[in-house]
């Protein structure tokens, strides 16, 4: 078990004064799937009204807007969670079984179809759908997949940015982990495996000790349906455990942002990003 603090600080430097702005923040978690949210709360400056609901795909959301005049927005989360392992009862279903699984629900459905940003180059389809008619069922393929794309991309950051697609990604061979969970997903849709996005935090060190505040980041892995839903991070190759907090999950990056959002004022600004992660137990 860990018990893990997270200060995810986040927001924009304008070059002039702003009128309004009106955004989205997804940066709290919220309790499930082996993870209890202790305490969770969202400053933001200037102070605004907050409206918080729950989206479509079950992802906690704080609604604001901001109309008095400023040149700086910022937020900061605060969460305590509690992780303990994800054991699935849930036995993993063969290649006859998953199509008639699948087709039971919209959710299901969804997580089959390629998005601008998951649609695989023809390299990346063609070894997806080798590893795949060489696996006995759908979770050794997605591992296989998952596996495969770890050695092959190379994770480095600066050479992408949020809208870059997974075929944009694969013909530099790096990125960071948006773009190899944006690969791992289109390839594993291509084979008829369902998978979504995720989105939270991993704790970097493996071994923390306690009370000890290292730098982090927000992070993004996988989640494949193979009779029920299990969590991998393609860029670590690590299954997901204790040290990951989940925050959101869609389709692909665009449905879990951290923030977003429209503003009037100046063309310029600037984003500012820290991640302060603290192993408390």
């Amino acid at each position: 078990m860990n018990r893990l603090r997270i200060r995810h600080a986040t927001g924009f430097h304008y070059a002039g004064e702003v009128t309004a702005s009106y955004n989205e923040a997804r940066m709290l978690p919220a309790s499930g799937d082996g993870q209890l949210v202790l305490f969770s709360h969202l400053e933001i400056t200037p102070a605004s009204s907050q409206h918080p609901y729950v989206d479509y795909f079950g992802t906690r959301v704080i609604a604001f807007e901001q109309l008095a005049h400023h040149r700086e927005l910022s937020l900061t989360a605060d969460s305590l969670v509690e992780l303990r392992p994800r054991p699935s009862g849930i036995e993993a279903a063969g290649w006859d079984a998953l199509p008639a699984l699948v087709e039971r629900t919209v959710a299901l459905v969804e997580a089959t179809v390629q998005t601008g940003l998951t649609a695989p180059p023809a390299e990346v389809a063609e070894r997806a759908r080798a590893l795949a008619g060489a696996a006995a069922d759908p979770a050794s393929a997605a591992r296989a997949i998952c596996d495969w794309l770890h050695a092959e991309v190379e994770y480095m950051p600066g050479v992408t940015g949020v809208h870059t697609t997974a075929a944009e990604a694969w013909a530099h061979r790096r990125g960071v982990c948006q773009d190899i969970t944006h690969l791992a997903l289109g390839a594993l849709r291509t084979v008829g495996i369902p998978a979504r996005y995720v989105s939270g935090y991993l704790h970097p060190v493996a071994d923390a000790e306690v009370g000890q505040t290292v730098a982090g980041e927000s992070h993004a892995w996988v989640e494949w349906f193979d009779g029920d839903w299990r969590g991998f991070d393609p860029t670590n190759a690590i299954a997901i455990g204790d040290r990951h907090v989940i925050v959101g999950r869609g389709r692909d990056y665009r449905d879990v942002p951290p923030l977003r959002g429209v503003y009037a004022g100046p063309a310029s600004s600037s984003l500012f990003v820290t991640v302060e992660i603290t192993r408390e137990a």
